[in-house]
């Protein structure tokens, strides 16, 4: 089984290698940088599956990080985001969740307490604004949510808002099954009335205007559906 790769920007040395300690037991693999220029470029490079970003880095803070790594739609904005900092300040907390942070850890803390975090981030489905700027490429799917747009070998598919929510939900975690629960959660909005069962009547009319591709949805009797790896 492939480790989670996470990528950790702190400059203090003692603490990256405590955080990759205790990740390393858990099966995670850890990678260090050490300013903010550096964790921009490893993560563009590695595209990890999580980023414990510090606040205060030299030259480039943690905060324009944060902003540049959302900004990159097509390669690391879906990547999830934990702000580590010694500042407590509501303000500080603010900013961070503001600029597409996913949840926030002041320093000193326990490492049990980290790896709560850490486990609670990876299980939470992407939100609907992840959905609004990450672009997914997979084989012969090509899913805008900029534009609202899905192609399938080139060919556009017309689509409704909840099955356009719906296909890209799926499709950002490939072999991620989503319970019925969990997907109206992520896709439902002031203005959707979207219900447990009527998630399955969405499938099929999805599934329907996907033709052959519907196959890429896979029911998880039981449970809920995913996006075949």
């Amino acid at each position: 089984m492939m480790k989670r790769k996470v990528l950790v920007i702190e400059d203090e040395e003692d603490l990256v290698e405590l955080i990759g300690f205790h990740m390393t037991r858990e099966g995670f693999e850890v990678v260090g940088a050490y300013t903010g220029e550096e964790g921009l470029r490893l993560a563009r490079e590695m595209a990890p599956d999580l980023i414990i970003l510090d606040l205060m880095l030299p030259g480039m803070d943690g905060l324009e990080v944060c902003r540049l790594i959302k900004q990159d739609t097509e390669k690391i904005s879906q990547i999830p985001i934990i702000m580590l900092t010694a500042k407590s300040e509501q303000t500080d907390i603010i900013a961070g969740l503001d600029r597409g942070a996913d949840d926030y850890l002041c320093k000193p803390f326990s490492p049990r307490v980290f790896l709560a975090h850490v486990r609670a981030v990876l299980r939470r489905p992407p939100s609907v604004q992840e959905q609004a700027t990450g672009i997914v490429k997979i084989k012969n799917f090509f899913i805008d949510p900029n534009r609202y747009q899905v192609t399938v070998d080139g060919d556009p598919v017309e689509l409704t808002l909840t099955e356009f929510r719906l296909l890209h939900l799926l499709a950002q975690r490939p072999g991620w099954v989503f319970t019925r629960y969990q997907i109206v959660d992520a896709i439902r909005g002031v203005e959707y009335s979207v219900t447990e069962r009527s998630v399955d009547v969405h499938i099929v009319s999805l599934r329907k205007k996907l033709g052959a591709a519907s196959e890429w949805i896979e029911t998880v009797r039981g449970v809920g559906y995913r996006f075949k790896e």
